[in-house]
């Protein structure tokens, strides 16, 4: 149990207030962001739509990811200069970052994407219909894989770092770390067009993806499964498929035509939580042989 408890003694664990600026103003910003959409009764999806209308999917791409991607740099500036922290600390408890843990969560979630998409269009082929176009997808190609890394890494060591460390350091539970970490990671999502096509359920699905990074975290001690997995996740995802009513409306391969309600039902998303989540982290726990589980997840901060 080291990710929290090596910071214990540092000038980083002696300031806790400097934990604050940032979470707050990031946070703060995403909140101000979704009670503007309320108060204005704005739908994301028309903005989107009119975006890709004027610039192209590209574009819109471009929009949407680089702030996220802009913030990695500026929360790893803050940790260094501010809190004297190392990278490294923010993102493993071992000598060094383990990248064979990124490689191996990020080729597992990919695997299974890959074998649940092609069983979907074995099955129901008229759900999907191609879009490769190499003149759009190529430069969108090299954007994805510079930016959706950067975008989700910064995700990660925010939440399951920065965030994580700080709530632990301060409550002494690992605990309320998991969960307040989890809960935010869940609600930063809320203005998604996701929310708006499907209904405020689909938090269930990134709420218990936020419990399920943040249990990675705790059970490994370290960022490197939640961030393999995380970047597998956006990343195939916005280069295989995607549809007109996601965040993500990119010049992927394929084109999902389900209505969202039949993409994203309840009992889809009860089965990937419920059932597809919890099954990698025994995966994870046997390769890994994690043990003392009660006490990685709920015990003192000590």
């Amino acid at each position: 149990m080291k990710y929290i408890e090596q910071l214990l003694g540092t000038p980083t664990s002696k300031k806790l207030w400097l934990y604050l600026p940032f979470s707050v103003f990031f946070i703060g910003m995403l909140f101000l962001n979704w009670m503007f959409l309320q108060i204005s009764q704005t739908d994301t999806n028309v903005i989107i739509a009119k975006n890709i209308e004027l610039f192209g999917k590209n574009i819109n791409f471009l929009q949407t990811i680089l702030p996220l991607s802009a913030f990695f740099f500026i929360l790893i500036l803050w940790v260094r200069v501010m809190q004297k922290q190392s990278l490294r600390s923010l993102v493993t408890s071992r000598k060094r970052v383990d990248w064979r843990r990124i490689f191996f969560a990020f080729s597992v979630w990919t695997a299974w994407t890959l074998v649940v998409f092609l069983y979907n269009y074995y099955t129901e082929p008229q759900h999907f219909q191609w879009n490769f176009n190499w003149s759009a997808f190529f430069p969108f190609l090299i954007m994805a894989l510079v930016l959706i890394p950067l975008q989700t890494s910064f995700e990660e060591l925010f939440m399951r770092g920065h965030l994580m460390q700080g709530i632990g350091l301060a409550t002494r539970s690992r605990f309320l770390a998991l969960v307040v970490t989890s809960l935010i990671f869940g609600l930063m999502h809320i203005s998604n067009p996701e929310v708006g096509k499907i209904g405020y359920y689909i938090l269930i699905y990134y709420i218990g993806t936020g419990f399920f990074l943040g249990i990675l975290t705790l059970m490994d001690d370290g960022l490197e499964l939640a961030l393999g997995f995380h970047a597998a996740n956006n990343l195939i995802g916005a280069l295989l498929v995607t549809s007109n009513w996601t965040a993500f409306q990119t010049n992927s391969l394929f084109i999902e035509l389900t209505p969202p309600e039949d993409s994203l039902s309840l009992g889809a998303i009860l089965w990937q939580v419920g059932l597809v989540l919890p099954v990698l982290l025994l995966l994870f726990a046997k390769v890994y042989r994690w043990k003392d589980w009660r006490n990685r997840l709920m015990g003192r901060v000590v």
